[in-house]
């Protein structure tokens, strides 16, 4: 069961990175919010290093990897086609700023879940950054008024992707706080696959705008 339930969430996260890929470079845009990303990123990068050094042979090690690497190719969509998302009177400078602050204060946070939380802090601050991706992937969609760089593949892989380790250290490793992190997590997925399923029954297209 634990087997089942890494490769379910490995094979069901990686979908969903491939997804995110494809459409950002054929809507020309990123999918992945991008504090989330940034987040992301720091999470693996730090945890793919750790992984690969301390357990070489674990299936989860080498997940770890694939999804750094895939994730990389995300980050670049965001830094190729995110600045016609940001205000035009602040410049491309203060992109680049932003981006650094961002990127900076995630590799610290993460870093910090370590020192305060040891071997946990992987589990907390994975199921806290997939909290915050679930809330605001339905920002992306309401706030951008179409369905660009996003899909239901993405969205119902996420949920999947999410809950397979919820199972596995919520219930069956019997983690309370990754156990509520993951509910909600649910309860935000689900939300957000419903306003995509919702928008295609509606013909709100990726080139179409819609009225909330």
């Amino acid at each position: 069961m634990v087997l089942f339930l890494t490769l379910l969430g490995g094979i069901c996260w990686t979908i969903v990175y491939i997804e995110l890929i494809r459409l950002g470079f054929k809507d020309k845009t990123y999918g992945m919010p991008f504090i989330a990303l940034a987040l992301n990123i720091a999470w693996e990068t730090i945890y793919s290093y750790i992984s690969i050094k301390d357990n070489p042979t674990s299936v989860q090690s080498w997940i770890i990897l694939i999804w750094f690497l895939l994730d990389a190719l995300i980050v670049y969509t965001y830094l190729r086609y995110g600045k016609k998302y940001f205000p035009k009177r602040l410049g491309e400078k203060y992109f680049m700023l932003w981006n650094g602050l961002i990127f900076l204060m995630s590799f610290v946070i993460q870093y910090y879940f370590i020192v305060e939380f040891g071997d946990l802090g992987g589990w907390y601050s994975a199921f806290f950054q997939n909290l915050i991706m679930s809330i605001l992937f339905i920002n992306m969609i309401v706030r951008r008024m179409n369905t660009e760089g996003q899909n239901l593949t993405i969205a119902i892989n996420k949920w999947i992707g999410t809950l397979a380790p919820t199972i596995l250290f919520g219930l069956i490793y019997e983690n309370k706080l990754v156990l509520v992190l993951g509910i909600f997590c649910s309860v935000f997925d689900i939300i957000y696959i419903s306003l995509l399923n919702n928008a295609k029954k509606t013909s709100f297209s990726r080139s179409k705008t819609f009225k909330a």
